[in-house]
């Protein structure tokens, strides 16, 4: 039993010496409470990284196939009224939705930015007050109501009850609708006296877009874009001038969801116009991004980066319209985002070196220190006696 005793003593790797051959330093003492301070900060340093979860990355090739984009939005124009302002969305898939009023909102805004109303888009709906019938006369007790599109109807059965079925019946055709005043059911409603009450008015417009995960486009015109010859036009109202102030701020601009960390560049921009018309154009580049939180949960999101060009509208130009226009291309590249804790052995691990490390270097200081302070010592006890 004693010689095994003996083969387990010789095994110890950490040797003892005896009490009376310690020498304790001042210098030994700072050395020690720095270095313990310096544990002690790296200590808590790595407990906070094991307690809060670190994110990683990859990039991945984006394989999705026949999915959405949802593009929300929330933009102010301080200069342009909400009844003029359209909204359009296409893609290169040929799909076009154009002067889209569902999911979207408007809020007029006076000189000072304040809000006076808030209402979904339109200008509102007929007031059936003795209107105008499709064969010429007025409406009578016991007829119902079926008004003209004049001469912009798809069949002969088509009626236009409001000023905006008008307005939609003429788009549908490449035509214009350039004074409203000749129109019954415009005037019957008071679309131009409302239009004309807005002027001076700004208007702060927002919602969302389910688009195709495709390249596209989507602007805010003034006016009511239409297609004639292959060429995108507007009816720019006749009462409003010719010229449009789109200065205008993005409040926010997102695709998709957002997600912790995102940072989206155009959150807060804000541009004001010096010159006449013109269109100003966000060129956007979309990046699928999956982010999984610790808890697993999963947001199916985009980041984007953009540049902005202006580009002054010439008389005679149809290809170039007044208004903002953000044109958007998807990257085939996916960043993934994995939220995640440290595991408890690595934590382990981390906290082994940090005590370990800091104790050898500075066992490694002080031996220097000591060794150090006896030969400058023992030189002035030389030059001393000398």
């Amino acid at each position: 039993m004693a010689g095994v005793m003996n083969r387990l003593k010789n095994l110890d790797a950490y040797p003892k010496i005896n009490d009376d051959f310690y020498s304790r330093t001042l210098s030994g003492g700072l050395i020690t409470l720095a270095f313990s301070l310096v544990m002690l900060i790296l200590f808590f340093s790595e407990l906070r990284l094991y307690l809060h979860p670190v994110t990683e990355s990859q990039l991945r090739v984006d394989t999705s196939r026949g999915e959405k984009l949802r593009i929300n939005f929330d933009v102010t124009f301080p200069a342009l009224a909400c009844s003029i302002i359209s909204l359009d969305s296409m893609d290169i898939s040929g799909e076009q939705h154009l002067d889209v009023r569902h999911d979207i909102s408007k809020r007029r805004l006076d000189a000072y930015g304040n809000v006076i109303e808030t209402r979904q888009d339109g200008i509102g709906h007929t007031k059936i007050e003795n209107p105008l019938q499709k064969h010429g006369g007025r409406l009578e007790h016991n007829e119902t109501y079926c008004g003209s599109c004049y001469g912009a109807e798809a069949s002969d059965d088509e009626c236009c009850n409001s000023c905006e079925e008008v307005r939609e019946a003429y788009r549908k055709k490449g035509w214009a609708m350039t004074d409203p005043d000749i129109i019954d059911q415009c005037k019957r409603e008071g679309f131009v006296q409302r239009v004309k009450e807005e002027e001076g008015e700004g208007c702060n417009i927002f919602g969302f877009l389910e688009v195709n995960k495709v390249a596209g486009s989507f602007h805010f015109v003034p006016g009511k874009t239409f297609r004639q010859s292959g060429f995108h036009l507007q009816d720019l109202l006749v009462f409003q001038g010719d010229s449009y102030n789109i200065s205008h701020k993005v409040n926010s601009l997102t695709f998709g969801d957002r997600f912790p960390g995102v940072v989206n560049p155009l959150d807060g921009v804000q541009w004001t116009q010096e010159t006449l018309n013109g269109m100003y154009q966000y060129f956007i580049k979309v990046v699928p991004t999956e982010y999984t939180d610790v808890r697993g949960h999963v947001i199916q999101s985009n980041q984007f980066s953009v540049t902005e060009h202006f580009e002054k509208t010439e008389a005679g130009r149809t290809q170039s319209l007044p208004g903002v226009f953000f044109f958007y291309d998807l990257s085939p590249i996916k960043v993934i985002f994995t939220e995640q804790h440290v595991e408890f052995l690595h934590f382990l691990t981390n906290v082994c070196a940090i005590v370990g490390g800091i104790f050898t270097v500075s066992g490694i200081i002080d031996s220097f220190v000591y060794h150090g302070q006896r030969a400058i010592k023992k030189k002035m006890e030389i030059g001393k006696f000398g």
